[in-house]
């Protein structure tokens, strides 16, 4: 997913669960049956482009079309992706939340087991045009196995590692790095005069997560045995959380100042030419909005290491990212809810919102757009269908983010602040955040 910020941590409790259906402030427990319903929506989106401000120009006049053919208005708050979550999990408990909503679809199972979102039964997907619209991997992170899912794809992303064309030229590199061993030797040729080669975001916490989790699969661990039980500190894990780490604390080619950054600043960092290189996704449309133009940037798969290929074995290079939207199960509007998603991911509305964010449609039919056949996108498709694996589809998922995520936040402020980073504190840390999933 672009920028899945899970701020803080929420354990699922049976409370949360009691209060899901309070959710929406509606009063049907119709899981998609027609009633009378108020001519108005509210939709919470998330924070898409470089600023909230472009996303309320993209989408208000999307908006404005869906009321002037359905006779529907829609209430549009942009919510910061470091908010996101906490404000969701307080809509699901209080009961004072939107309509529709878009959600990291690493949430998606976390969401689900709260009982708050409208399952997506065929029923539900027959009013949208069809399951069969959808690309299946797509479909697949929109909830747990076995189940109906609890959101409809809507943009669907993957990482890329971007890199600054005339930073490399300059330096004499002809090429962006496809191992992490040459990550590191490309980076010191690049980390001098006050620039660096690689810009990360330590304060991130899904951000942290998603470097975390493509290196442990790189390592052949997981985060989650196959029962679900936490396996944060196996030393596999501690490798792969130190090897990100490791790249501020002993390889120096990150700043020591990224262990702040939370907020984007490594894209803008990457467009102002302080940093040679990033790994994001599907950020060409902030690289534009901070100046920079076609053909100043180069994209190419995430570094794996040495002696593979993407793909193979253990070779996975991204979580498998994107936006789903969904929908509150006891909304007062269940109708006008569907006709919006239904809306939302048309092939036109998918064409149009997926260009405008560099993002890839889960609709089959919008992808072929030769809109989607760019280098950049060729580049995150590719890596999608052949390289990329779900984070845990574990109901706890959103509470392994921040504790994982925080572990690596506090790892990186270490590195920043000249404090040792060894397999021992790694290891404490990543106990001590499998002790706070107990809790």
């Amino acid at each position: 997913m672009r920028r899945t910020r899970a701020a803080a941590a929420a354990v699922i409790t049976a409370s949360l669960l009691a209060a899901a259906t309070a959710c929406g402030g509606g009063s049907t427990g119709d899981e998609g049956g027609s009633n009378t319903a108020p001519k108005e929506l509210t939709y919470w989106a998330s924070n898409q482009g470089p600023d909230i401000a472009a996303d309320q120009a993209t989408l208000g006049p999307e908006l404005k079309k869906f009321e002037e053919r359905t006779g529907i208005k829609v209430k549009l708050e942009v919510v910061p992706w470091a908010d996101l979550l906490n404000r969701i999990l307080a809509a699901t408990a209080s009961g004072q939340g939107p309509d529709v909503l878009n959600i990291g679809n690493t949430w998606s199972s976390s969401l689900q087991a709260t009982g708050a979102l409208l399952p997506w039964n065929a029923k539900n997907f027959d009013a949208i045009g069809g399951r069969s619209r959808f690309v299946e991997s797509a479909i697949g992170s929109a909830g747990a196995a076995g189940q109906d899912p609890a959101a409809v794809p809507l943009y669907s992303m993957s990482y890329a590692l971007y890199y600054n064309k005339k930073m490399f030229r300059e330096a004499g590199i002809d090429k962006p790095p496809a191992t992490w061993d040459e990550m590191v030797t490309t980076g010191q040729k690049l980390s001098k005069d006050g620039k660096w080669a690689l810009g990360a975001e330590g304060s991130n916490l899904s951000n942290n997560i998603h470097q975390a989790f493509v290196l442990s699969q790189q390592h052949g661990a997981a985060f989650f045995d196959a029962a679900g039980k936490p396996t944060f500190d196996t030393p596999a894990n501690v490798e792969a959380v130190k090897q990100y780490v490791d790249l501020m604390a002993k390889d120096k080619i990150i700043a020591p100042g990224n262990a702040e950054y939370d907020k984007n600043q490594s894209l803008q960092d990457f467009a102002n030419g302080k940093t040679a290189m990033v790994l994001w996704q599907n950020a060409a449309s902030s690289f534009k909005a901070h100046g920079m133009k076609e053909g100043d940037w180069g994209v190419a798969p995430v570094p794996i290491p040495a002696g593979g290929a993407p793909g193979q074995g253990k070779n996975v290079n991204s979580m498998v990212a994107g936006i789903n939207v969904a929908v509150f199960k006891n909304t007062d509007n269940i109708d006008g809810a569907l006709q919006f998603v239904k809306f939302m991911t048309s092939d036109d509305e998918q064409k149009l919102l997926n260009k405008t964010y560099g993002s890839i449609p889960p609709v089959r039919a919008a992808q072929q757009d030769p809109a989607f056949a760019t280098e950049d996108l060729t580049v995150l498709r590719n890596t999608l269908s052949t390289s990329a694996a779900p984070l845990p589809q574990v109901p706890e998922e959103s509470q392994f983010e921040t504790a994982v995520g925080t572990a690596v936040k506090e790892l990186f402020a270490d590195a920043a602040g000249g404090r040792p980073v060894t397999t021992e504190s790694v290891k404490a840390k990543l106990a001590k955040a499998q002790q706070q999933m107990a809790k």
